[in-house]
């Protein structure tokens, strides 16, 4: 019976070890992306400099966040991390805009709760936040 346990416990790690190293390997395909990316931006204006300007941006985001989540181990957050970084790639792409689209809510614009006053309409604020503005508001 024991060594029925040993090699279930050995299995199971080795999945995780696989697990992780599949992670690892999404992880630096975004990096890889992300740096690819950049050597191609063209600015939606045609400009040089603006083109500059928003590849420089788009490499020191990047990096910035990378670096801030390079020791995360919790699968959740590291699939929640690659959704983030995925989403704003496409929407990059799509507007032709390496920087994160706001949001625009009223202060009091979302509906309260059964008349619960300012905390309620924070909580809802923080909840209704786009998944590719997650980090932004933590490193700007």
């Amino acid at each position: 019976m024991g060594g029925r346990l040993r090699h279930n416990v050995r299995k199971d790690v080795r999945s995780r070890r696989q697990m992780t190293t599949a992670t690892r390997q999404e992880v630096l395909g975004l990096y890889r992306r992300i740096f690819r990316l950049a050597r191609k931006w063209q600015a939606a204006s045609g400009q040089i400099e603006d083109t500059i300007k928003e590849r420089q941006y788009i490499l020191n985001e990047a990096r910035t966040l990378f670096q801030k989540n390079k020791n995360l181990t919790d699968a959740d957050l590291i699939k929640q991390c690659t959704d983030e970084c995925t989403a704003r790639i496409e929407i990059g792409l799509h507007y032709q805009i390496p920087y994160p689209r706001p949001i625009h809510l009223p202060p009091m614009g979302l509906t309260p709760l059964q008349g619960r006053g300012l905390r309620s309409q924070e909580k809802l604020r923080r909840l209704s936040k786009p998944v590719y503005l997650k980090s932004h508001d933590e490193i700007s």
